[in-house]
Parts: C-alpha cells; sequence; structure tokens
C-alpha cells in the first residue's frame, strides 16, 4: 500500500479507494504466482533490488546536497537527548514509529534457507545498510525545506520530477518481492513448527530439487492472501497498518534476544556478566521500544495480538494433544512377555498373505495391532509394522528406502520396517512396486541373518525383541515428530557393523547332531523362510491402517476435556494425515480405529 500510495502524488485524481484496490489487485497477483516457487524468478529478484537500493541512495544523495547536508549530525547521539527533551511523552509515542524503518529484517533468518549466512553479512553491511541510511537523511533534509503537507509521502515528494514515475514502477517491484520474501519465511517458520510437533501437519510442496529450504504450503499461502485482504480492506489506514507491524516486528526481536541469551547459557557457557550485559542492553532496548508501540494498541495493533494469541493456543493444543497421544502409544506398546504368551498362532487364525500395518510408532508392537487381533477373525501369515518417516535429503535410494529388524522370534514373522523418504521422492507409487520393492528389502534382511549365524556360530543368544537391541540407534522425540534415523542414511552396509537384531531360532535339531546347525540346515532354513515369503506374497498383500485417537477420562478436568475432545480432536481431523501420501488401492485397505482414554 505505501509503494502504490505514491501515485497520489503523480496522479492528483488518484483518492485513497482507488489505492486500496489496486494494492488488492497486486496482493491477489502475488499469491497466485507463490506456487511457481524462488528459483523462477530469481534471476530477476537481484537485479531489480540491486536498482531499489541503488536508487534509493542516489535520491537520498540529491537530496542532501538540494536541501540541506546539515542533517548528517544526526548522528551526534546528543541530539536524541535534546529531542526526549523537548517532546517528553510525544517523543516516546514517536519510538513505535522509528521502528518501522528495520521491518523485514526479521526475515532474514528464515531466509537461511535459501542464501547462505555469509552472503546475508555482506549484502546488509555493504549495501542495504548505507543504501537505507542515505535513503532517510535524504528524506530528512527534504523534510526541512518543506514541512507542510510532505508527512504523508516523503518518499515520493522528494524524488525529482523526471524519474518519478521509472521510481514508482521499481518501488512496486521492490515492494512484490519483499511482500514474496515474507511469505516464503512464513512457510519456513510453519514448516519448522510443524516439525518440531508444533504446528498441525500440513500439505508441503517443494519447489526446488537442490535446496530443501524453498518450499511453498498451499493452505497458508491462501490464508494469508485472505488475511492480507481483509487487513488492507478494513484498515486502509498506512499508520494503523504501520501500528500492527511494530509489534510483530518487536515481538521476534525479543524472541531473538531470549532464544540467544538461551544459547548462550546452554549451548556457548559464557561468563555470565558477558550474558546478562548482554540481555540488559538489547532486552531493555527492545522493551522501551516495545511500550511506545503497545501504547497505540487501539490504533490497529490489537489486530496483530488477537492473532498471535490464537496462533499460539493453536501450536500449544497440537503439540500438547501430540505428544499426549504418542506418549499414551509408548506406554501402552504390547509387552514381549505377552507375544510369548499367546504364541505364534498370536491366539488367532493365520491367513496366508501379508499384513502392511501402518503406524506412527517407530518402535515396539503398537497397542493397535492387539486392537487388529481381537477385532479381526484372523490375522496374515506375515505381519510388517511399517512406520514412514521423512529425511532431510532430496531422493532416498531404492535400495535404502526400508529398514527392517524383527520384532519377535522367527517363528512369529512379525517384522518392523521404517520406510524412508526425501522431500522430493515420489510417494504415490504404484502400489505393486511398492510392495515388490518391500519384499526384496526382506528376503535381503533374511539373508543378512543367515550370513551373520555362518559367522557367529558359537555366538551368544539371539535377542528376541527389537527392545533388547543395545545398538538401536532409531531417535525419536518425546512427541513423535522426528525424523532422524539411527542408521546412516547414505551409507552400505558393511560386514557386520550395520547387522541387524537377529530373532531366535527354534528349530528342531536331530538329537546327533551338534549343538550349532550345519551349513545344510543353516541353507535350508534360509529356503524355507523365502518360500514362505514368496507364498505370503503371492496370496495377496493387505494395507493395515490403525487410527489413534485419544479422549479425556469422565474425571478429568473440564479444560482438559474441551482441548483434547473438541479443539485437539477438530486439529487432528482436518490436518494432513502421515499416511495421506499413500497411493493405497481400496480393495487391499482395511482401517481400524482405536481410542486411547488419557
Amino acid at each position: 500500500m505505501s509503494a502504490v500510495g505514491g501515485l497520489k502524488v503523480g496522479v492528483a485524481a488518484i483518492e485513497q479507494d482507488e489505492v486500496v484496490m489496486i494494492s488488492v489487485t497486486f496482493l491477489v497477483i502475488l499469491f497466485s504466482v507463490q506456487k511457481f516457487g524462488t528459483s523462477q524468478v530469481g534471476l530477476a529478484v537481484g537485479p531489480a533490488l540491486f536498482i531499489w537500493f541503488c536508487s534509493l541512495a542516489g535520491i537520498g544523495i540529491y537530496n542532501l546536497i538540494k536541501y540541506d547536508a546539515s542533517v548528517l549530525r544526526a548522528f551526534n547521539p546528543v541530539h536524541i537527548y535534546l529531542y526526549f527533551k523537548r517532546n517528553s511523552v510525544n517523543a516516546w509515542y514517536a519510538l513505535g514509529g522509528c521502528l518501522l524503518c528495520a521491518t523485514g529484517s526479521e526475515a532474514m533468518f528464515a531466509d537461511l534457507c535459501y542464501f547462505s549466512v555469509r552472503s546475508i553479512q555482506l549484502t546488509f553491511v555493504f549495501l542495504v545498510l548505507p543504501c537505507l541510511l542515505l535513503g532517510y537523511l535524504g528524506q530528512a533534509a527534504y523534510l526541512t525545506g518543506n514541512l507542510n503537507g510532505a508527512e504523508k509521502h516523503p518518499f515520493f515528494l522528494s524524488i525529482p520530477s523526471g524519474i518519478f514515475w521509472p521510481v514508482l514502477l521499481i518501488a512496486n517491484i521492490a515492494a512484490l518481492i519483499a511482500s514474496r520474501a515474507m511469505t516464503t519465511a512464513t512457510f519456513s517458520c510453519i514448516k519448522q513448527s510443524s516439525n518440531l510437533g508444533c504446528f498441525p501437519r500440513l500439505k508441503i510442496i517443494h519447489t526446488s530439487k537442490r535446496l530443501m529450504g524453498q518450499i511453498y504450503i498451499p493452505v497458508i499461502n491462501w490464508f494469508l492472501l485472505v488475511g492480507c485482504l481483509v487487513l488492507v480492506c478494513s484498515m486502509s489506514s498506512i499508520n494503523e497498518i504501520g501500528n500492527a507491524y511494530g509489534i510483530a516486528e518487536l515481538g521476534v526481536m525479543m524472541m531473538t534476544t531470549i532464544l540467544v541469551t538461551i544459547v548462550m547459557l546452554l549451548i556457548w557457557r559464557l561468563n555470565i556478566i558477558i550474558v546478562l550485559s548482554f540481555v540488559v542492553f538489547f532486552l531493555g532496548l527492545e522493551l522501551t521500544f516495545f511500550s511506545s508501540v503497545l501504547w497505540s494498541v487501539t490504533d490497529g495493533s490489537w489486530v496483530i495480538l488477537v492473532f498471535a494469541v490464537i496462533m499460539f493456543v493453536i501450536m500449544y493444543i497440537w503439540n500438547y494433544g501430540s505428544k499426549l497421544k504418542y506418549e499414551t502409544e509408548v506406554e501402552r506398546k504390547l509387552p514381549m512377555d505377552l507375544m510369548r504368551e499367546i504364541g505364534c498362532n498370536l491366539g488367532t487364525i493365520r491367513a496366508p498373505g501379508i499384513g502392511l500395518l501402518y503406524n506412527e510408532l517407530a518402535k515396539g508392537v503398537p497397542a493397535i495391532f492387539g486392537h487388529f487381533i481381537t477385532t479381526l477373525p484372523a490375522i496374515h501369515s506375515m505381519v510388517v509394522f511399517v512406520c514412514i518417516k521423512y529425511v532431510p535429503v532430496p531422493v532416498v535410494p531404492q535400495n535404502e528406502r526400508f529398514f527392517f529388524r524383527r520384532v519377535c522370534p522367527k517363528s512369529y514373522h512379525l517384522f518392523r520396517c521404517i520406510a524412508r523418504y526425501g522431500y522430493k521422492d515420489v510417494r504415490k507409487e504404484n502400489h505393486q512396486a511398492f510392495e515388490q520393492l518391500l519384499i526384496e528389502s526382506l528376503e535381503k534382511l533374511i539373508r543378512r541373518e543367515a550370513q551373520q549365524r555362518q559367522l557367529e556360530s558359537d555366538g551368544d543368544e539371539d535377542a528376541d525383541s527389537e527392545e533388547d537391541t543395545s545398538f538401536s540407534r532409531v531417535l525419536i522425540d518425546p512427541n513423535g515428530s522426528v525424523y532422524s534415523l539411527g542408521v546412516p542414511l547414505l551409507a552400505e552396509f558393511r560386514g557386520s557393523s550395520n547387522s541387524i537384531s537377529e530373532a531366535s531360532i527354534s528349530e528342531e535339531l536331530n538329537p546327533n547332531s551338534p549343538a550349532s546347525p550345519s551349513i545344510s540346515d543353516a541353507e535350508h532354513s534360509l529356503e524355507r523362510e523365502l518360500s514362505f515369503i514368496r507364498q505370503a506374497k503371492e496370496s495377496g498383500v493387505v494395507y493395515l491402517l490403525g487410527h489413534g485417537d485419544i479422549r479425556a477420562r469422565k474425571d478429568s478436568w473440564f479444560i482438559k476435556k474441551l482441548v483434547i475432545n473438541y479443539f485437539y480432536a477438530f486439529l487432528r481431523k482436518n490436518c494432513r494425515r502421515g499416511i495421506a501420501n499413500l497411493s493405497v488401492p481400496h480393495s487391499h485397505l482395511i482401517q481400524v480405529g482405536m481410542t486411547y482414554m488419557v
């Protein structure tokens, strides 16, 4: 709106309503092209911004020479003291407006996924800062000689008439680029929050094969468009929008200071005197500005405060519910002693075939599996617990897609599979190709186990559960949202260093045979198990989707019931499920839900 507002200087007939309508048009175009990514327009962004900053510097130098170069004395800090002495409370009110000269700087950290730290440092120090200083000094010089009516659009009024229209054009282009940068920074923050389990899962589209940070989130994009249109149409005053922006700007600055302080204490372990000096100086300065901005809360800033409260409530409810659900699933997973008691038939009929049970639990036997075997009249002769995890690489090679291990003794035919996908992997692949690749990976596990047994003929007793594996390196956050896995992602299995935990083997041995099986017996056992897997594959593969929900117990507090039973349930129902990208044929699909009372 500030860039389009320059039309009122060049064309006297333009009114504020026309400025609003043109701004709305630009906003619709801006958010409509957001899906094409940054790399598509990257070649034009750099030159356009360079011309814009050079224009600021050139116009500033022109005004300094033409009007009043004495404004350079403003670098003397004595003048700010004299200003406060003359104006008292009014000077304090003006601090909020002074802050707007730094708007956009809060996007620096979110934009680290697009640019390196060194490039941002060099650009800000040697281009952005000098050009902005010259631009503001030039406007100050212009205002000293043109006080009447120039306070609304000092920048456009200070432009020489011969270059007004080119500068107006480049100003609008720069405004569009800056708005686009803020939108992509929002995408980055939402994705990071989602990875930390602090925001509901949303559809994320990666627009670059080289940089994983270049993303597009359709829901957030259109939500921001609607929010911007409502804000522009309801707050047509630049001052009101500026007040709201000041609240957001200072909120980011204060939060950054607090987080850096925590890093200084816990990570860098600096001297407490240095940390306290840092906090007192920066946080004190920011709180002073913040107090000035809060005074104008009735002039538009309240919108940002309400929006911040809503976002905080959504993030807190999602994090609280997700953590509670994951902890409940971990707590109620089936104990291995129970699995041994019910036997290899799992207390039901084992029908020929393979069942792929999808669940978010990356370790142990999920409680919902017990729900399956008690609800269904039969269970498949081979069951694989599949957990989808996303890793921060573009593409995971197919030979490293699946990470297998046994869950129970060999006769149970239960396996754990962690399927790893990169952010550019196509997950809606043909289900037959997916099944074939999964079976091939499982056969590799069986062969590795056979080779390991031959090498360790006099080894220790095999572990009969994945929980007993001392070298399990799967890393899981308390909320279950961490996607990093312990097995080196792009490394080949070498020798026994990457061996998978083996299940205990109960086979009938000839009384005259030695304690350790012969090589021929091992080969026979291997071929028998491989044949069993192939036969199960020929009988069919069924996808078993387990949906676990939580509800507050009847004796819970009212607030907990409200949060879990209504707010979190609503968010979970409308968020993107972890298996949303799977291409599962409906004829091979069984879904079973389970509710945990927490």
